[in-house]
């Protein structure tokens, strides 16, 4: 466990860190020591937006407010991106974040200039961890600096699983992490994320998820949603 947290620590390594821009115009980031891209070189903004947006946020329906785990806040893409897709709901967003990006590197990234809206993003990364920050009427972030076995919360609606690839942080992939995960949820709550690994889906279902495999975004044939019903 020690050599994973040291690989995982070079994370906030700026120095160890590209900027690289994807193929929809959005940046990305390239980790150098993990050889990791935070997102799919076919779009930042176009893969979170397919996994998290449209395959789980849209999915909730009849609900005037939902909870939300993110397991890997990383850019604060995912959280802008719920922000603007969610302004007729009320959303409590959890987010962890073991290793916060540098500032040098957060301020590289142009999302805000995309999608119009600046003075959120700012908000995501200044804003204190361990607290909850009402980021507007109807939107309220919690961040931490804590690794998902040792969370303690349960009660959420959606989590956005969005650690790092198996074969870069394969500690997260283990199946104590999918048991959490349905622990947690709500009844017909449920998981989304990018991983569509066969493995993967078979531990989801021995811990008692229902799976579906729904079209992935341009450049990924399946992504996966993990329902507790």
């Amino acid at each position: 466990m020690k050599i994973v947290n040291n690989l995982i620590e070079k994370i906030n390594n700026y120095k160890n860190l590209k900027i690289i821009k994807t193929i929809d115009g959005s940046n990305s980031i390239h980790n150098l020591d993990l050889d990791e891209i935070y997102h799919s070189r076919n779009g930042a903004i176009q893969e979170s937006f397919h996994v998290f947006i449209l395959n789980g946020l849209k999915k909730i329906k009849n609900k005037k407010k939902i909870k939300i785990l993110e397991v890997g806040m990383g850019t604060g893409l995912n959280v802008l991106l719920t922000f603007l897709h969610s302004k007729s709901i009320g959303i409590e967003y959890h987010a962890l974040e073991p290793f916060p990006l540098n500032r040098d590197i957060l301020s590289s990234l142009n999302y805000s200039e995309i999608l119009s809206e600046n003075k959120f993003f700012n908000d995501i990364h200044n804003c204190s961890f361990n607290k909850l920050n009402d980021l507007s009427k109807n939107f309220s972030l919690i961040k931490y600096k804590q690794e998902f076995l040792s969370f303690n919360l349960d009660g959420f609606d959606l989590i956005y699983y969005d650690a790092f690839s198996p074969r870069a942080q394969k500690e997260m992939w283990e199946i104590s992490n999918f048991k959490k995960a349905f622990s947690i949820l709500n009844t017909n709550g449920f998981l989304t994320t990018y991983c569509a690994k066969g493995s993967f889906k078979r531990d989801l279902e021995k811990v008692g998820f229902s799976v579906l495999s729904p079209p992935g975004p341009f450049g990924k044939r399946e992504i996966t949603n993990a329902f507790k019903n």
